[in-house]
């Protein structure tokens, strides 16, 4: 099963795991939505598969939820971990989707197998902490200024990799 796991504060990160499941179920796959303020460090061993999301905030924090988690807790060595998130990619263009790249450096160094990394092309913005070796680690989306690709960005992140 596929636990998709989210921190939202304006919603659009809660919107976008609610899509993932319901496109991730069409196509057969098992999934369970999870805000990160209704789990425990334990309840991430009992998926196969994790999707996480988080928005940006701030300096390109994470979102308050996934801040204040305790991530020392977790035991994920080995699991498959993908990940999405929100950014301005205008209004703060030299943090766009940090948080996910945030995540990134903390699931990686728990052990984790990250996939779903996807192309620049298509984004304007300065810096990210979520690009490494010219991908970003995971589905970057940005409502603020793109809200017409998010649908279709999900879609086609799924279907490559799911």
């Amino acid at each position: 099963m596929i636990g998709i796991i989210f921190g939202s504060s304006m919603g659009n990160t809660e919107e976008a795991a609610n899509l993932t499941a319901k496109i991730l179920v069409e196509k057969g796959i098992t999934c369970e939505v999870k805000n990160i303020t209704d789990i425990s460090p334990a309840d991430f061993s009992k998926y196969d598969t994790l999707i996480l999301g988080s928005s940006t905030w701030g300096d390109g924090d994470l979102q308050d939820d996934w801040e204040s988690f305790d991530f020392d807790a977790i035991e994920i060595s080995g699991k498959k971990v993908a990940l999405f998130g929100f950014g301005d990619s205008a209004g703060y263009s030299d943090t766009f989707c940090n948080a996910i790249g945030k995540l990134y450096n903390i699931f990686v160094k728990k052990g984790a197998q990250i996939f779903g990394f996807v192309d620049t092309d298509g984004y304007d913005f300065d810096e990210s902490e979520a690009v490494k070796d010219g991908k970003f680690v995971g589905l970057a989306l940005d409502n603020d200024n793109q809200s017409e690709l998010t649908e279709e960005r999900i879609k086609s992140w799924i279907e490559a990799n799911f």
